[in-house]
């Protein structure tokens, strides 16, 4: 399984982007893909998470409202479409694939992810 995050770039604040992960390997007919963020010397967190089977989408406080995980079918691809960006929002997005139906508890946590696609770096100036 490869992912690849693909989508990121620069904006000012207030403006939006949309990142885009496709699955390869797998068909994400079940399991779960989630949007982790790593911002410089920070830890690695949670930004949203989709469970295909129950058809559920998470995110973490920081982003709800602002953020929204979308499912493309035909292309087997996740969208993060975020809007109303600001500057702490700036860091290494990442998209991980769990092959697991974990419970909303475990979606914070990066260990659950099976797989991870290389990170794409979102900057939002001020």
């Amino acid at each position: 399984v490869q992912l690849q995050a693909f989508g990121g770039g620069w904006v000012q604040a207030g403006g939006s982007l949309r990142l885009s992960c496709t699955p390869s390997g797998v068909t994400f007919n079940s399991g779960t893909l989630g949007w982790f963020r790593q911002a410089p010397g920070k830890q690695r967190e949670f930004v949203g998470a989709f469970r295909r089977r129950e058809n559920s989408k998470h995110y973490a406080a920081s982003v709800r409202g602002r953020f929204t995980i979308t499912r493309d079918n035909g292309k087997n691809t996740v969208h993060l479409q975020m809007t109303s960006l600001e500057p702490e929002d700036t860091a290494v997005y990442y998209c991980a694939f769990a092959v697991s139906r974990p419970i909303v508890s475990a979606l914070l946590d990066p260990g659950t992810y099976d797989y991870w696609g290389q990170g794409t770096l979102v900057t939002v100036s001020s």
